[in-house]
């Protein structure tokens, strides 16, 4: 018969000794008298193959902990300095998916070891719980395992026990436990683990290497494993089963390969072929690393060893690409006009490409600002840089280049009317205008952002506080709503194609809600937490949240959400879907779980890594600006651990990384004192957005530094350290809303208006001699980069900027000013000050790559001492060879999979 899983704990055999002694004090009693004055334990969590798990107190930092205390008869076979000694190597890995060590030690008998506790749950229980996970969900998770992998691998550190069970998953994101603990233990127990017959391992996800007793287990044995407990998530059980240890030894040693998509038809190829490659039993024939693992998993077009064919099911058309080149891509992309000038019909099947663009073509913008797919799906039109000026393209799928559209010179926020003839866009000014994709005569439409072109014959478009509506031809515009109490942004993402309902983005009390609308009555209703919410047929919610791609059932009608929703795709930056179904979204490098970096760049824009063993999860990062110290020796910046947003310090150029902030709230903007000896940021601790202050060295508790009726955006010391100006946090738009203030910290006296005129200011700095203001604003109804006298700005205003400009810093002698322009690309403007201000013409550096993240106000960038390197976030990991890059993904028929996943 069938073999059934049986839950194998062999991690460890031993037999434990009979006490005579009579009764002894129960575990718990003698740890806490072993512990006293250190840790207090609470209570047990459970118990594994190597350790036993108690929740603890950490008497000196007043937190919870996870203790975990080593079997005494591995700890005997280990002995105490030796496995310490060997811990030492594991303490130091820092990463987002990686729970970090705290604390080791020995205590009378017991060997211990502490790490954070978490609230949730760990993969086995989930695994347990649910047998098969959504194949997107599976995917995010093994994803993040195989990033926290290659960083631990980098730094000489092999998990050799990844399993469901050392995998927590804490806010939906998962982090892997006792990373190196099995290492450790193998090292310091050495040829004693083999004579006693110890092994290090779950028998479930050891690799062949490792069943065999092999004492050179390396990196590829960690990806194994974890090709294991992604095929159990989708699958619902690990590859290789067995009644007994040996039985399920045996299989892996010497079984034939798996098939995770015989088991499971919806799991796609590259998948399987990723997972059949990882699981092969000779190491050198699987991955290289696990990173290259992750990368497989992502890519559609990977294949390896049997491929399609022999499994009898058709090829995909990527996968006839690969084998037939040019002539096949072409016929492809020709036969995907017919496919979606189709309805989608659910007997079809859901196919996924990975986007080609003709060199010199390719899209060079995936946010939310980048791209628009046409409604009946055959259209794509996309941001794209052409000798640094940004045009949009348009690409029909029948094609295989893109076309230029005239007069769309710098154009944003782009959506496509519902015949696919004509576009309505943001331009750099501020202003809404509409033309025909062939190109011709421009019309403006209004001042505002984000519009969509309704099926009324409306664009729909947000300014300030309030929505209108205008008629695409031109006309007077017509208000429809405000913002109400506690909201503070907004805009339209969709209109549905009844015509009397629209999906609406609103910021409420500091929270993205996906709203819907009643266009006749103005009724609205929440549906979701997250944003970007679209339309899907036959009656779908798309939206995104903290980058997943949810859906829903949606009775527009009713106005309500009819089922629970659930996650589609992970990592996405944007997507669009079409009335026939299609699906064209972006992810990778710069998407949501994508690893970021700080790097320097160059005048000529060559990248370096600061510290290349320094990474993060981008998603924690976006809109916060690194922090050079004042001698250029350290640097502040804003990252997310398990224990919520701080600020952490690291010293240039390779040295530790330390957390200055620890709070429950979000801190970020740091900015230095000119004295280098305290550090500004804001944080929300007493509520709103207010700057508070701490020193550097980490010495004493953060204290409130400005007490402000307003809330606070980011803030900027003047150079002799006197002075501190404040941009206030407010909604935008052509009203105005955000201001520059100034506050004397000396006098304590309220922040005094600098510049609060009928528009936006914002990014102050004031130059190295105390004497100028640069600033932003948007009076001329676009950014540009100005120039005042400073303290007195009635004194006389200069622009700076001639194509738009964000957030200037001055050059340390004060010669030069940095911006980035409407185009993406970073400039620089020479100036004079002596006997007035005089500036130069703008010169542009470097073109700035799509995997360096701008925003509205800002670029996230600080310029070092010698003004020759600047210090910018990258979300792109690896070299030029081995980068997975920003990916755009084309999903024909994707109806047929949301009426799969989401029953109506």
């Amino acid at each position: 018969g069938a073999l059934r899983r049986c839950h194998l704990r062999i991690s460890l055999l031993a037999l434990r000794p009979t006490s005579h002694l009579g009764h002894m004090p129960d575990p718990i009693t003698r740890l806490n008298e072993a512990l006293e004055g250190r840790y207090r334990i609470e209570r047990e969590l459970g118990e594994g193959g190597m350790a036993t798990v108690y929740l603890a107190r950490d008497e000196k930092h007043n937190r919870n902990v996870a203790l975990k205390v080593l079997k005494p008869e591995l700890a005997a076979v280990v002995g105490a300095e030796r496995f310490l000694a060997e811990i030492e190597t594991t303490a130091n890995l820092q990463h987002p998916h990686i729970l970090p060590l705290f604390d080791s030690g020995a205590a009378g008998s017991f060997l211990f070891y502490v790490m954070p506790y978490i609230e949730g749950e760990t993969l086995r229980d989930k695994i347990d719980r649910e047998k098969q996970l959504p194949v997107d969900e599976a995917l995010g998770i093994a994803t993040a395992v195989a990033n926290a992998l290659h960083v631990a691998h980098d730094a000489g550190v092999v998990h050799r026990d990844i399993k469901p069970g050392n995998i927590l998953l804490s806010r939906g994101e998962p982090l892997v436990a006792d990373f190196g603990i099995a290492l450790a233990v193998g090292a310091a127990g050495g040829s004693r683990l083999t004579e006693t017959g110890l092994s290090v391992g779950t028998p479930f996800y050891m690799s062949p290497e490792q069943a065999t007793g092999d004492q050179t287990v390396g990196a590829a044995s960690d990806t194994y494993a974890l090709a294991c407990v992604l095929y159990e998530m989708l699958v619902g059980e690990p590859p290789y089963l067995g009644n007994t240890a040996q039985a399920v030894l045996g299989k892996i040693i010497q079984g034939a390969p798996v098939s995770a998509t015989a088991a499971r038809k919806s799991i796609p190829l590259n998948v399987d072929a990723a997972i059949r490659k990882a699981l092969e039993k000779i190491p050198a024939d699987r991955f290289r690393d696990a990173q290259e693992f992750a990368r497989a998993l992502a890519d559609p077009s990977f294949r390896h060893g049997e491929t399609a064919h022999a499994a009898g099911v058709a090829p995909t058309p990527a996968a006839r690409a690969g084998l037939v080149g040019g002539w096949a891509v072409a016929a492809i992309l020709g036969g995907l006009l017919l496919w979606q000038s189709m309805a989608p019909q659910p007997d079809r099947p859901v196919r996924r490409f990975a986007m080609p663009f003709e060199a010199g073509q390719e899209m060079t913008f995936l946010g939310l600002n980048g791209f628009a797919l046409s409604p009946d799906g055959s259209t794509l039109v996309y941001r794209h840089t052409i000798d640094g000026n940004q045009i949009l393209m348009a690409r029909r799928w029948d094609e295989l280049a893109s076309t230029p559209i005239r007069e769309s010179e710098g154009a944003f926020r782009i959506s496509i009317s519902p015949d696919g003839q004509e576009i309505v866009f943001q331009a750099p000014s501020g202003v809404i205008r509409a033309l025909a994709l062939a190109g011709g005569p421009v019309r403006d439409l209004g001042e505002g952002g984000w519009p969509v072109w309704g099926y009324d014959g409306y664009v729909y478009f947000t300014s300030g506080l309030d929505a209108f509506r205008v008629p695409s031809s031109g006309g007077a515009a017509e208000a429809l709503l405000s913002l109400g109490e506690g909201e503070t942004a907004h805009r339209f993402t969709d209109l549905l194609p009844s015509g009397d309902r629209a999906l609406h983005d609103v910021v409420a009390d500091n929270e993205g809600e996906v709203r819907i609308l009643d266009l006749g009555s103005g009724e609205e209703r929440t549906l979701a937490s997250g944003g970007w919410g679209k339309f899907a047929p036959p009656g779908y919610l798309l939206y995104l949240t903290d980058g997943t791609l949810m859906g829903a059932p949606l009775d527009a009608g009713a106005m309500e959400l009819t089922g629970t929703p659930v996650p589609l795709i992970s990592d996405v930056l944007a997507f669009f879907v079409a009335e026939d179904g299609s699906l064209f979204y972006s992810t990778g490098a710069g998407g949501g779980g994508t690893m970021a970096r700080p790097v320097w760049v160059d005048r000529a824009g060559e990248i370096t890594p600061i510290d290349p063993g320094w990474t993060f999860d981008r998603t924690t990062n976006p809109n916060d600006i690194p922090a050079l110290s004042p001698d250029g020796t350290r640097l502040a910046l804003r990252e997310f651990t398990e224990d919520g947003f701080d600020i952490w310090i690291k010293q240039l150029p390779a040295g530790v990384r330390t957390r200055l902030t620890l709070a429950e709230d979000e801190d970020r903007m740091a900015v230095w004192h000119p004295g280098g000896r305290d550090i500004l940021f804001i944080s929300r601790r007493d509520g709103d957005r207010q700057v508070w202050s701490k020193r550097a060295d980490g010495v004493g508790e953060a204290r409130l530094f400005v007490d402000f009726d307003m809330p606070v955006a980011n803030a900027a010391w003047t150079p002799d350290g006197t002075k501190l100006l404040l941009r206030t946090a407010g909604t935008g738009g052509v009203e105005g809303g955000r201001d520059i203030y100034m506050f004397d910290p000396e006098s304590g006296d309220p922040p005094q208006p600098l510049l609060a005129e009928g528009f936006d200011e914002g990014a102050p700095a004031v130059s190295p001699d105390g004497r100028w203001l640069a600033y932003t604003s948007n009076e001329s109804n676009r950014w540009e980069v100005y120039v005042r006298p400073f303290p007195d700005v009635e004194g006389g205003r200069w622009q700076v900027s001639t194509n738009g400009g964000r957030t200037p810093k001055w050059s340390h002698d004060g010669d030069e000013l940095f911006f980035l322009d409407n185009n993406d690309q970073f400039v620089t403007v020479p100036v004079e000050t002596d006997g007035g201000f005089r500036a130069g013409t703008p010169q542009v550096l470097f073109t700035v790559p799509p995997y360096i993240e701008t925003v509205d106000l800002s670029f996230p960038y600080d310029v070092a001492l010698d003004d020759d390197h600047f210090v910018v976030l990258s979300f792109d990991i690896g070299n030029d060879d081995d980068r997975p890059g920003p990916r755009a993904v084309l999903v024909e028929n994707f109806g047929t999979e949301l009426q799969a996943r989401i029953p109506r």
